[in-house]
C-alpha cells in the first residue's frame, strides 16, 4: 500500500519502490487523468486500490511519458476502468516491440534478481494507446485543461511532459517523466539508457524549462519532486555530458577509449550507453556542429 501525496492542487503523486517509479493523478470535473501506469498489470492493480482509498471519481484518461515498461505496462489495468490511453506517436508505435523484448527479458531478470515481480511481465496484457499526437495535446477536465508537450528527444525518441498550470494559488506542476531524475537509486543519474539521445536530450530540456517559473514543482519519473532549480542543474549536467562526446567525436577519439579519455559530471559506467549513442548520433560534417 502506498499514499498519494497532494503536491500541488488535486495533483498527488505516488512514489513506488518497485524501480522507485512515480504515478501522478491530476483531478478535474471530468474526473481524472493518471500519468504513467507502473510496471505490471499487479503493480497496475496495486496502484489502483491506492487510488480509490484517495477518489472514487472516474477515470478520464491516463497518460504514458515514454515507452519504458515502468510507465506502461500498467495501461490495460487503467484502460479496463474506463481512461483513454494516450502517448507520443512514436513511444505507441514502439510499444508492442518493447513489450516483446520484456517478454524475452523475464527469464533472465527472474534468474539473476530472484524477485517474483519479475514474472508479472509474462502475465502482463499489453494495451497500446489509441490516443496519439506528434506535438502538442490538451486534454480538457471540465475546470482545467492540461498540456501535453513533446519537447524533443532525450531519454527517448517519444518523451512528453505534462504541464498542469496553478489555480487559486496553488503551484504549477510539471510531470516531467524521465527527462529528468532525482531517484536515489540511481544516484540522480539521469536515464542514459540503449535508447537515449544525449546529443538531444540538453535542448529538449530547455523547452522544458521555458514552459515552467521559478515556482514550478518538477515531478520526475523517479525519485522525489524537484524545483526549477535542480531541473536547471541537471540540464547543465546533461549538457556537459553531451558537449564532452562531441569534443570526443572531433578530436577522433575512439570509441572505446572515450569514457577513460575525458572527465564526466556522472560516474563513467553509467555513461556507456550515453557515449556509444552520442558517437552513432554525430556521424560525418555533424561533428563539425558548434557544441551544445
Amino acid at each position: 500500500m502506498t499514499d498519494f501525496t497532494e503536491v500541488a492542487d488535486r495533483v498527488w503523486v505516488a512514489r513506488y519502490p518497485w524501480f522507485d517509479v512515480n504515478v501522478t493523478v491530476i483531478g478535474g470535473e471530468r474526473g481524472l487523468v493518471v500519468v504513467d501506469t507502473n510496471a505490471s498489470d499487479a503493480s497496475a492493480r496495486a496502484t489502483l486500490a491506492d487510488l480509490r482509498r484517495l477518489t472514487s471519481a472516474p477515470l478520464v484518461a491516463a497518460v504514458n511519458t515514454h515507452v519504458h515498461f515502468d510507465h506502461t505496462f500498467g495501461n490495460a489495468v487503467f484502460a479496463a476502468e474506463g481512461a483513454e490511453l494516450v502517448a507520443h506517436d512514436v513511444a505507441a508505435e514502439a510499444l508492442p516491440a518493447h513489450d516483446a523484448f520484456m517478454r524475452a527479458e523475464v527469464l533472465r531478470y527472474e534468474e539473476e534478481r530472484e524477485d517474483p515481480r519479475f514474472g508479472d511481465w509474462a502475465n502482463t496484457t499489453l494495451a497500446v494507446p489509441t490516443r496519439t499526437f506528434s506535438s502538442a495535446l490538451a486534454l480538457d477536465l471540465g475546470d482545467r485543461t492540461i498540456e501535453l508537450v513533446h519537447p524533443g528527444r532525450g531519454h527517448t525518441d517519444g518523451d512528453i511532459v505534462v504541464r498542469v498550470p496553478g489555480s487559486d494559488g496553488s503551484a504549477e506542476v510539471m510531470l516531467a517523466g524521465d527527462l529528468v531524475e532525482e531517484s536515489a537509486a540511481r544516484n540522480g543519474v539521469p536515464g542514459f539508457g540503449t535508447d537515449c539521445y544525449p546529443m538531444e536530450w540538453p535542448t529538449s530540456l530547455d523547452l522544458v524549462l521555458s514552459l515552467s517559473g521559478p515556482a514550478t514543482v518538477f515531478v520526475p519519473g523517479h525519485g522525489a519532486p524537484v524545483d526549477q532549480d535542480f531541473v536547471y542543474a541537471q540540464r547543465a549536467a546533461i549538457g556537459v555530458v553531451a558537449e564532452t562526446i562531441r569534443d570526443l567525436v572531433t578530436r577522433s577519439i575512439p570509441l572505446e577509449s572515450a569514457l577513460a579519455a575525458a572527465d564526466w559530471p556522472y560516474p563513467p559506467e553509467e555513461l556507456a550507453s550515453a557515449v556509444r549513442r552520442g558517437y552513432e548520433q554525430l556521424p560525418g560534417v555533424r561533428r563539425q556542429l558548434p557544441l551544445i
